[in-house]
């Protein structure tokens, strides 16, 4: 072969190894000045349930962007232990504040109750509730079906008194099922204003409760004016007053007659004494 043919490929690979190693360089240094800083962040080792005080072995730090913290994360292991979640987190999300109880605020159903609201249970079926379905954190609507006491002659009613009501618990669960299988309770326990739970109170004792599940997405309230049994059959229900029995006379005993008379009669020299009746001396 022709020693300047040999002499040319020489120095052209020498070239292609001298670019290489200079681009090698420079994208080197572009990664080294591009490398994203990181800090930690406290996560669930495992699951974390509602309710239950946060023990040390149930959490850990993991390394994470420091550009991607979250907003009201932890960094110090300490200041989670013996907090109470509020809602279940799963093992490996971070631990966020928003979701825990405020320090002090005890353990169970009490932790998932803000501040001026109060939790009610009701007793439930698996008709009112909805096969037990109305698990915790669903929305239910309350509906109420009675005969109103201002109008009865409609009939029995139907009517919705509140609407997208918070579940907090269904019996004793704090948490719906992971799996997503129906919950059968006898009680469920719903979030409510003072109002509300007055409402509620008085409804149980007036008529039949019943909760409807709606889409926990829909925050709309409906505004119904209710349902009677005339709307239902077309024709106007008929009532029955059944009035009250006359009370009984009232009888005045008659007035005692006085007492007899003593009439002493003089015959002579005898002294005689007759009795007469007082109707005998008036007459």
């Amino acid at each position: 072969m022709n020693s300047r043919i040999v002499t040319a490929l020489a120095i052209s690979a020498g070239l292609a190894l001298v670019i290489t190693g200079v681009f090698y360089q420079v994208a080197l240094r572009d990664a080294t000045a591009r490398e994203i800083p990181m800090s930690e962040v406290v996560i669930a080792a495992t699951d974390l349930e509602v309710g239950s005080e946060i023990q040390p072995g149930e959490l850990r730090v993991k390394p994470w962007p420091s550009g991607q913290l979250p907003r009201d994360g932890f960094e110090d292991i300490e200041l989670v232990i013996g907090r109470v979640p509020m809602s279940r987190i799963l093992a490996e999300e971070p631990v966020l504040d928003r979701r825990l109880a405020a320090p002090g605020a005890g353990v169970g159903l009490a932790t998932k109750v803000p501040n001026g609201m109060r939790a009610m249970s009701i007793r439930v079926d698996d008709v009112n509730g909805v096969a037990g379905f109305v698990m915790p954190e669903a929305r239910v609507d309350v509906l109420i079906t009675g005969v109103p006491q201002d109008d009865p002659s409609g009939g029995r009613m139907t009517k919705t008194i509140l609407g997208n009501v918070r579940v907090l618990s269904a019996g004793e669960h704090l948490a719906p099922d992971a799996s997503g299988r129906p919950q059968r309770v006898p009680v469920v326990t719903l979030l409510l204003t003072p109002e509300q739970s007055e409402m509620v109170t008085l409804a149980q004792t007036q008529g039949r409760i019943q909760l409807v599940l709606r889409n926990a997405n829909d925050a709309e309230v409906a505004t119904t004016t209710g349902v009677r049994e005339s709307d239902l059959f077309g024709v106007t229900v008929k009532t029955i007053n059944v009035s009250r029995p006359a009370p009984r006379p009232v009888l005045t005993p008659a007035p005692a007659l006085p007492p007899p008379v003593e009439v002493e009669v003089y015959r002579g020299s005898e002294i005689s004494l007759q009795t007469f009746e007082s109707a005998q001396v008036l007459n």
